[in-house]
């Protein structure tokens, strides 16, 4: 499933959606389901404590190379560096934010984080492993 088949250089045209963290189980990596008090996977049936939820980077990106056009995802730690933290971390950071300020609204915060990953990733050529 890591395996590599080949690389890519290609240019990212556009981020698919906004969500760029989700909560992952630590057995399978399949987005979890969250309420108040407890998380569950419906794919492996693992459950716990919300607050002990694990995150991950999932980004969405458009992108093009010489001739062809491509949707692909980038999962994982491998977006660690372009971050600056782990996907755990910016989801304490956006919540700790989202308390501090007060706000019942979260969409500012999320506004920000859009701009920043585009400002990041849109028109920037790197090498993928397909």
């Amino acid at each position: 499933m890591n395996s590599v088949q080949g690389l890519l250089a290609a240019s990212v045209i556009s981020i698919q959606n906004s969500c760029f963290i989700y909560p992952a189980c630590q057995n399978c990596f399949s987005r979890l389901i969250l309420d108040s008090r407890r998380f569950h996977c419906l794919k492996c049936g693992c459950t716990g404590e919300a607050k002990n939820a694990s995150y991950r980077y999932r980004l969405s990106l458009k992108i093009a190379d010489t001739n062809d056009l491509f949707d692909i995802t980038v999962f994982g730690s491998c977006l660690d560096p372009f971050f600056g933290v782990t996907a755990e971390n910016l989801q304490r950071y956006i919540e700790d934010f989202n308390q501090l300020s007060e706000e019942a609204n979260t969409e500012s915060s999320t506004r920000a984080l859009v701009h920043a990953v585009e400002t990041c990733f849109i028109g920037k050529r790197f090498i993928f492993g397909v």
